[in-house]
């Protein structure tokens, strides 16, 4: 029985490290497997944040797209009212040198210059014509300054040249004589 024991305790040491080599391998194992999928999760957090900041690329490209195209469709005509102003200060300026000589030539203009202004009118274009108002740098222009007596500084004397707002934005500054 001896030997039967014996041999019982030499198999038990030789299966002791093969099952530790076993249990080794299988930690490597185990240790490479985390490794890779720490790795994968480090991918997968990259991918992520780079979908989430392209969606909010994307997103933000196509607000700005939109509020373009509002901008577009806002002051759509904006081009060709531009273009009509010197026609009408050239209207303007045959019309104040009406006389008895040219009344009947000028009525054709005054019809044509009505109907200008108002197209402009329906196209919500705004005259700037004011005397007697504070000087606003935002829609005036100084090109003359006068001392006037009893007129406070910085007042309107007279509109050189009109200007003209579309919607809210200012098309041209209106050209003004200002107190000083």
């Amino acid at each position: 029985m001896e030997q039967e024991e014996i041999k019982e305790v030499q198999e038990e040491v030789n299966e002791q490290p093969k099952e530790e080599k076993h249990h080794k391998k299988e930690n490597k194992k185990e240790k490479l497997l985390e490794e890779k999928n720490k790795l994968l999760e480090e991918a997968l957090a990259n991918e992520q944040d780079k979908t989430l900041r392209l969606n909010a690329e994307l997103q933000n490209i196509q607000r700005h797209r939109e509020e373009d195209i509002q901008r577009l469709l806002k002051y759509e005509g904006e081009e060709l009212i531009k273009s009509l102003l010197p026609i009408i200060d050239n209207f303007e300026r045959a019309l104040s040198l009406e006389n008895e000589e040219n009344k009947e030539f000028l009525t054709g203009f005054n019809m044509i210059y009505k109907r200008l202004i108002e197209i402009l009118d329906n196209n919500k274009v705004e005259v700037i014509n004011q005397n007697n108002v504070e000087f606003d740098p935002s829609i005036h222009q100084a090109v003359v300054t006068d001392k006037v007596e009893g007129m406070e500084a910085n007042q309107v004397i007279e509109v050189l040249q009109k200007g003209y707002k579309y919607k809210d934005k200012l098309l041209r500054p209106a050209m003004v004589k200002v107190s000083i």
